[in-house]
């Protein structure tokens, strides 16, 4: 598998600038959802990644297995955890 994963780091830490597997533009919604708390400008501004159980569409889409998707959402868990960013601000 291969997979490509960067953020926006330092300037939007919480946004994907390249997510592609397999050489595939892939969208992140077909393995999560992400969650916000906190306000940018009291530099309180959190995110986490949700994964969800995968469907069988989105491993062919991606020509994948199921421990390659966990290693996906792990990497996103990874690169898409934010905590006390006030970098919208």
């Amino acid at each position: 598998m291969n997979i490509e994963i960067e953020n926006m780091a330092p300037g939007l830490p919480c946004e994907l600038k390249i997510f592609k597997i397999n050489d595939i533009e892939a969208d992140i919604e077909d393995f999560g959802e992400t969650e916000r708390s906190g306000n940018c400008m009291d530099y309180t501004c959190s995110q986490i990644f949700n994964p969800k159980f995968p469907t069988e569409e989105v491993l062919e889409k991606y020509n994948i297995n199921l421990k390659e998707y966990s290693e996906i959402c792990d990497r996103l868990k990874d690169e898409l955890h934010v905590s006390r960013c006030g970098m919208c601000s």
